[in-house]
């Protein structure tokens, strides 16, 4: 599978990955500064965004997507650094592809199992006949009874595309990842640890990454640090994009 990707800056490579219902463009309010020190490329994972949509998604799987990247961007070895989901991925490159890794980053996110929390999202999206809308703001108003945040519902609906003639799509596999959903809250697969420089950095209003992870993380991570946001919650970039580029750029 060739994923698809944006790419910004020259020097080291430093390869971002995004978490469920994103896309690259995730990324965009911190990959230019990155971009100063960095050659940042930011692949669609796969069912998401631009990428090829596929019936079977996991972890062992996306990882796997991710290395065929690399080798087809000639990439020897990179910097990564992924957030929620694509934190759960970049865990498990470093883990099946340790000598394709530098540095790791994993922004607010643990090796273990979750519980599954976006049923109603899914349920939400899986029920809207885009055929019968024509704006994106239709939709934005259709959505609100199920999912109340406005912030959540239009970064949802950033998965919205249009065709030629005009009608409203999905560019996610929105059906293929509901499919497979179990399967990206199961634990990691490890075989053995990663024993590179690593960085957790944790959303001090989130809780998806709690103290109680932290002897996993060890395990498997025998060298990470671990950094706390406190005024972040799990979208960590994006609520402190100042205190993640300082933690981030000076590990890396």
């Amino acid at each position: 599978m060739q994923l698809h990707f944006k790419q910004l800056g020259h020097g080291e490579p430093l390869v971002l990955l995004h978490g469920l219902f994103g896309s690259a463009d995730n990324w965009f309010g911190v990959a230019p500064k990155l971009a100063e020190k960095f050659h940042v490329l930011i692949p669609d994972l796969r069912n998401h965004g631009h990428s090829p949509h596929h019936a079977e998604m996991d972890y062992p799987l996306m990882a796997a997507d991710v290395e065929k990247f690399f080798a087809a961007q000639k990439i020897e070895s990179a910097h990564v650094v992924g957030h929620s989901m694509g934190g759960k991925v970049a865990m498990q490159f470093a883990l099946d592809f340790p000598a394709r890794v530098k540095k790791l980053v994993v922004v607010d996110m643990a090796p273990r199992a979750y519980k599954r929390a976006h049923d109603h999202i899914f349920e939400a999206l899986l029920e809207l006949d885009l055929a019968t809308f024509q704006t994106r703001p239709q939709i934005e108003a259709a959505l609100a009874p199920k999912i109340p945040s406005l912030n959540l519902r239009r970064f949802l609906l950033k998965n919205l595309g249009r065709m030629e003639d005009g009608k409203l799509v999905w560019k996610m596999n929105l059906r293929g990842v509901a499919e497979n959903y179990s399967r990206l809250g199961e634990v990691l697969n490890a075989g053995r640890p990663f024993a590179g420089p690593t960085l957790f950095i944790r959303g001090g209003k989130s809780n998806y990454l709690t103290a109680t992870d932290e002897p996993e993380i060890r395990r498997l991570f025998p060298a990470a640090q671990i950094q706390v946001i406190p005024a972040a919650g799990h979208w960590v970039h994006a609520d402190s994009p100042e205190e993640f580029l300082r933690l981030a750029l000076d590990f890396l």
